[in-house]
């Protein structure tokens, strides 16, 4: 596994950058970047599942492994869905079986600096390489729209 890292300013509060992720009008914006009609299915709890599929109930499932409200959202990928339903662990998912993805929201007191780290298997690079910078510009836009 690799890990990725990516980092935007935006200018806007910590809370309205946190929305600009978290609330599902919003995440839906900016993660159809991966995946058109991406969306995410949980009770956004510290400890919860957490389901992030397309619109074909393709994705993976995952865990709230950490949470702190306008600064903190860490998960941990679980394993592979397909048509809605947990696929048994085989090589393909196994790759992304504790797979760790955080977004950490530092306050810059007139801007918040949105850092991205996620451990990725190695053939996925250059795609979130690609992808990554591009859903981070759509949370700045929502972010900076929302003021």
């Amino acid at each position: 596994m690799k890990i990725l890292q990516f980092k935007i300013e935006i200018k806007a509060s910590p809370a309205t950058v946190w929305n600009a992720l978290w609330e599902i009008s919003n995440y839906n914006q900016w993660a159809r970047v991966f995946s058109e009609g991406s969306t995410a299915v949980s009770d956004w709890k510290e400890g919860s599942s957490i389901l992030f599929i397309d619109d074909h109930q393709n994705g993976m499932y995952s865990i709230i492994n950490q949470m702190v409200p306008n600064e903190l959202m860490s998960f941990k990928h679980i394993g592979i869905l397909k048509n809605g339903k947990e696929e048994p662990l085989d090589e393909e998912s196994k790759k992304w079986t504790g797979a760790m993805e955080n977004y950490i929201l530092i306050d810059l007191k007139d801007a918040t600096q949105l850092e991205v780290s996620m451990d990725i298997p190695e053939d996925f690079e250059d795609y979130f390489n690609l992808k990554f910078p591009q859903a981070l510009e759509i949370v700045k836009k929502i972010a900076e729209n929302n003021l």
